[in-house]
């Protein structure tokens, strides 16, 4: 009998990396093999995003090309986009089952039932906000190159007002600590030495916990103690976890990169007001303050929206001073795009998409101007590079702050540390010697 076989496509965050890769180890345990997405296949699974409408779009795009490959195949759409789309997405034909985000991990059942009934169309989505508990996938080993990627939390209570992802996750779910240390622990034994933890919103893990107490540093605390992990790294965290307590503790833990991604949005309070962030720019900035005071070759990376409803001219440049004043190694620029079903995208004074585009263009610039003045300062500097990922004669990596660094040389140095000298800045990387 002919081995069945299943290919995946993507879309949006490592949280969805994340549950893929659970999805993948779910159909092979089960005797499938995994192929490419533009490979003829038996089951294609998207997983979809809706975190812009034109992640929507993208989403629709990607479903409608499956049939092209193969016409006889199943097509199962799972993920954001389904649990609040789900009936724009039973008017595409081509689709055969339809998963919500807390179906994913029962994908395997759905899929074989489905193929013994031979039903048109199977939509299974239930209401994410009666879900209460973090969906276990159990054991996953999802790596980027050298380092493995975990998700511990689910959900989101905050509700900006530009922002679908509460309706489409549902409210706040933290994995149980001793999954978590035992999915590190076997990659770990695996050889991995670098871990990554994600969640929709990160900072409130373990806030859902009753009646004990225990939140993301005292997650962090019990890593710290794996053996075989080198390196912590965080995901992106909200400004108001940043507390001389926070930090105190977070101090203590010698495997926790000198990396952090702050989510800003706005340097101005009166935007901040109407994205419903919780936190002024005084707050954000005395945590930043708290961290340079420990870790005082920190690199602070964070998003920011440009053109928001009603941003006048004036609140721009609030929010450019204060990124010329706080000085990101990077910042992700995204301009403001309206997200049906969010308040933001009922507001008045929607603005024109050439402002948008300057302002972008004006802080995206300041963005490159902070990573070179950032890069030159290492120029004869020592550092630690874990190294990933062989480009011709170079080996690539990158050092605890999560700045690339490439090294000419012949050696099989993938997955290990090395300490190098710095000699040279080129294209936004820097250059090491051995």
């Amino acid at each position: 009998m002919k081995q069945k076989t299943v290919a995946f496509c993507t879309l949006g965050c490592k949280v969805n990396q994340y549950e893929t890769n659970a999805m993948m180890q779910s159909f092979m345990q089960n005797g499938y093999e995994i192929v490419a997405f533009d490979e003829k296949a038996d089951i294609y699974v998207v997983n979809t995003c809706t975190v812009t409408n034109m992640a929507d779009k993208k989403s629709r795009q990607m479903l409608r090309r499956v049939k092209e490959i193969n016409p006889n195949s199943i097509l199962v759409a799972v993920g954001c986009y389904v649990q609040v789309s789900k009936e724009k997405l039973k008017e595409i034909p081509e689709i055969d089952l339809i998963l919500g985000v807390n179906e994913k991990s029962k994908i395997i059942e759905y899929v074989e039932r489905l193929s013994i009934a031979e039903q048109n169309l199977s939509v299974q989505v239930s209401d994410i906000e009666r879900q209460g508990e973090f969906t276990e996938f159990g054991v996953v080993t999802y790596t980027e190159k050298t380092r493995a990627v975990i998700k511990v939390q689910d959900g989101c209570n905050q509700f900006c007002s530009y922002c679908i992802i509460p309706y489409a996750r549902g409210r706040i779910r933290s994995r149980k600590p001793e999954w978590v240390i035992e999915e590190i622990t076997k990659i770990a034994q695996k050889g991995i030495k670098e871990v990554v933890l994600t969640g929709i919103h990160l900072t409130s893990y373990g806030k859902d916990f009753k009646p004990k107490e225990f939140y993301l540093i005292d997650l962090l605390e019990e890593i710290q103690k794996i053996e075989g992990i080198e390196r912590i790294r965080l995901g992106s965290l909200e400004p108001t976890l940043i507390t001389e307590e926070f930090v105190k503790r977070l101090a203590k833990l010698s495997k926790v990169c000198a990396q952090f991604h702050l989510s800003l949005q706005s340097g101005c309070n009166a935007t901040l007001k109407r994205m419903n962030r919780k936190y002024t720019i005084e707050e954000f900035e005395r945590g930043v303050e708290l961290l340079r005071k420990v870790y005082p070759e920190v690199h602070l990376t964070t998003d920011v929206i440009v053109g928001f409803p009603q941003e006048t001219e004036e609140e721009f440049q609030k929010t450019y001073e204060f990124l010329k004043k706080i000085r990101f190694y990077k910042m992700h620029i995204f301009k403001y795009s309206p997200r049906n079903g969010t308040v933001a995208a009922k507001m008045p004074n929607q603005i024109d998409g050439n402002i948008k585009e300057e302002r972008s263009n004006q802080l995206m610039e300041l963005s490159n101007k902070n990573e070179e003045e950032y890069q030159k300062q290492y120029i004869g500097k020592q550092v630690e590079v874990l190294l990933e990922d062989r480009e011709g004669e170079y080996i690539k990596g990158h050092t605890t702050n999560y700045m690339v660094v490439k090294v000419k040389t012949e050696k099989e140095l993938e997955n290990t540390v090395q300490r190098m000298t710095i000699t040279d800045t080129e294209n936004l990387e820097l250059i090491g010697e051995l």
